[in-house]
């Protein structure tokens, strides 16, 4: 499992909640889950803000959230 998806699923939303709350369509947030594709560079900087970890542990470049 990617961390994106592992990290939406521990806080216990789905993907419409995501969509609403971070403004990234819930058929692309989808894609981005089962890895069909990759986000933007301006999304993994949203996501890592909302999710409250470090870009390097979000894309797992790294195991420390911050």
């Amino acid at each position: 499992m990617n961390r994106i998806k592992e990290l939406r699923l521990n806080k216990h939303l789905t993907l419409d909640d995501i969509s609403k709350e971070v403004g990234i369509k819930r058929g692309t947030f989808n894609n981005y889950e089962n890895g069909n594709t990759e986000p933007t560079l301006e999304n993994w900087f949203k996501l890592a803000r909302y999710f409250c970890v470090s870009l390097d542990y979000l894309t797992g470049f790294s195991d420390e959230r911050r």
